[in-house]
């Protein structure tokens, strides 16, 4: 471990969790739709390309879209849409570094600290996971996880399990201080979402 007690980027792979079916934004693929003419994949990457060895798409429909950006496209491993577990579990799998580090692709304004801010509490407080907090509540996917609960993840998974919180709570978990930037944490659900936002970018 380096000396400022962050786990090094080369070991850090990053998977953009867009595999949902959106069903408020009417099933429309929200990490494709565009915010002042851009997709919000493209943000997302774009932020997260210094913060990582290796970025990731988990995504189940539009592949061929997905994959014109250039980055590996992941399907879930388990069918039926089972929620941002499955993405998570489908990361860790697709990749060989020891740290996965998870983001939705509906929150545009990833922060250029994230990893740093996550990998820095996990190694502070020796958890295997560390998730985002923004002062009032964890928003569960801003979040980095040791590849090496896969295992136990899979197992969670093929039970029946499907409620993050509820795996969380199996493993020696770290909150990372977000509540400086909890704009880093607005997300596009519907289309007023999508509006409001290129407002305010705007502004």
């Amino acid at each position: 471990m380096p000396d400022d007690s962050r786990i090094p980027v080369d070991d850090i792979s990053a998977v953009i969790l867009a595999g949902g079916r959106a069903r408020r934004m009417g099933g429309t693929d929200k990490g494709l739709i565009e915010l002042q003419g851009r997709p919000l994949l493209d943000y997302i990457i774009d932020a997260l390309q210094p913060q990582v060895g290796e970025i990731l798409v988990n995504a189940n429909r539009n592949l061929e879209r997905y994959r014109a950006f250039g980055y590996p496209v992941i399907e879930d491993l388990l069918d039926d849409y089972c929620g941002p577990l499955a993405g998570m579990a489908t990361g860790m799998q697709a990749t060989d570094r020891p740290w996965l580090l998870t983001v939705p692709c509906d929150s545009p304004l990833v922060p250029a600290h994230l990893s740093a801010t996550l990998s820095r509490t996990l190694v502070e407080e020796q958890a295997e996971l560390s998730i985002a907090h923004d002062g009032e509540r964890m928003q569960p996917v801003f979040a980095l996880l040791d590849c090496r609960l896969l295992p136990d993840l899979l197992v969670y998974l093929n039970d029946g399990g499907r409620k993050i919180d509820s795996w969380y709570a199996r493993h020696r978990t770290a909150l990372a201080d977000f509540s400086a930037t909890p704009e880093m944490f607005l997300n596009l659900n519907t289309p007023e979402d999508r509006t409001g936002l290129e407002h305010r970018l705007t502004e």
